[in-house]
């Protein structure tokens, strides 16, 4: 094979969830859409702001059209990358400027260029199960080793004791999703403070700097008012990489950004190295008009309430059916406890009723399927007599 056997292999097989998703549209071709229960992607079911199409047709009405559609500076505009900055000091109390701030392709190249910026071939990456499966392949790309801490199995918040007992000479960065992908799950303040107090101290035992890493697409989706914390204001080494595929509904627009804390060790380093990794790979200057749009948007975000009705919605239902599931304070998922020991099992079990739930062998935690519930409301009022046919028939009724 003359080709590069890492890309191909990436290449010839899907994520599981991607293999899902292209099934469940064959199968809707063949029995029709409305038949098909399909809660393998988190793509948003909830419109934009109206704020973005005003900001869009000011753009197109009102800019230069060549200079809209031009490049930017390859970090990104400075005037969209200094209210940026201003935002995030306006809510968490720091002191940021537009050259702490690198506009990104979305949340998956932020992580891939934070990375790319940190890591030296060999060096680790902790994630904490369960964990969103594309980490392996960034981490891995970057020239890294993927280490996976495992849960409180119970709430799915981190286990403190297996987290430090998994940080070693070699750890470079720790990678955070809260909320949580997949399981919803918000990290408590207690929880962060003694990630955070680990990671001080290891830092000293070891006379290294060890980078966390803080992935936020999902951290204004949140019910009942539930505090996120900024990782900024716990710990110096921390790297923000945040979308607004989420909190706008913008995924297939690709536009999100990394925050380098300039309290952080050799900040300016950091910064040129993030700017250095995102030439490597390509990814110097984001889409030029929707900077602009995010920044017209900068206090907008998407009203959640469809989602909370979700979730109350098909949560009380499962658990009413027998299924055991963590009830989630954010995002948009469920992580349901498979009736078997074998995910995969649960799935096929669960495709005989057009259900499709995404199996999490791969994402660290066994046992456990997803479910997006960002669907529209009536596909899971309509899931619910399968749903109730399922747990009879895995004997949970």
């Amino acid at each position: 094979m003359n080709i590069n056997k890492k890309a191909y292999e990436l290449g010839s097989k899907r994520s599981i969830i991607r293999e899902i998703f292209e099934y469940s549209k064959v199968r809707a071709a063949e029995i029709g859409a409305d038949k098909v229960f399909d809660f393998s992607l988190g793509n948003p079911s909830v419109e934009p702001p109206k704020e973005v199409s005003r900001a869009i047709k000011d753009l197109l009405d009102n800019e230069n059209s060549t200079a809209l559609h031009g490049y930017t500076s390859a970090q990104g505009d400075f005037t969209v990358r200094k209210t940026i900055s201003d935002s995030i000091n306006d809510k968490f109390g720091l002191n940021l400027s537009a050259n702490d701030i690198y506009m990104t392709c979305g949340a998956a190249a932020s992580l891939s260029i934070c990375l790319k910026a940190v890591f030296n071939e060999g060096d680790e990456c902790i994630v904490f199960a369960p964990f969103f499966t594309e980490y392996r392949v960034f981490v891995q790309n970057a020239g890294g080793t993927l280490v996976v801490s495992d849960p409180e199995e119970k709430t799915f918040q981190i286990n403190v004791e297996d987290f430090e007992s998994k940080i070693t000479p070699k750890t470079k960065a720790v990678i955070i999703n809260s909320p949580n992908n997949p399981s919803g799950v918000v990290y408590t303040e207690d929880t962060i403070s003694k990630v955070c107090e680990i990671l001080e101290r290891k830092q000293k035992e070891y006379n290294k700097v060890i980078y966390l890493i803080a992935d936020e697409p999902y951290r204004e989706l949140v019910y009942n008012d539930i505090n996120v914390p900024y990782l900024m204001n716990y710990y110096n080494n921390t790297l923000i990489c945040y979308s607004y595929s989420k909190s706008l509904s913008l995924p297939g627009e690709r536009i999100g950004y990394i925050a380098v804390n300039p309290l952080m060790i050799d900040s300016k380093d950091v910064y040129l190295a993030v700017c250095g990794a995102g030439r490597s790979l390509g990814y110097v200057c984001a889409p030029s008009m929707f900077q602009k749009v995010v920044m017209s948007c900068i206090n907008a975000k998407v009203n959640i309430s469809a989602y909370k009705e979700n979730r109350d919605l098909i949560y009380n239902a499962l658990t009413e059916y027998g299924f055991e599931c963590v009830k989630p304070d954010g995002a948009f998922y469920l992580f349901v406890k498979s009736p078997f020991k074998n995910a995969t099992e649960f799935y096929e079990k669960a495709k005989q009723y057009e259900i499709l739930v995404v199996p999490c062998d791969d994402f660290g935690v066994n046992g456990y399927v997803r479910i997006a519930y960002c669907v529209d409301n009536n596909r899971i009022k309509n899931s619910l007599p399968a749903f109730k046919a399922l747990a009879k028939d895995c004997g949970l009724i």
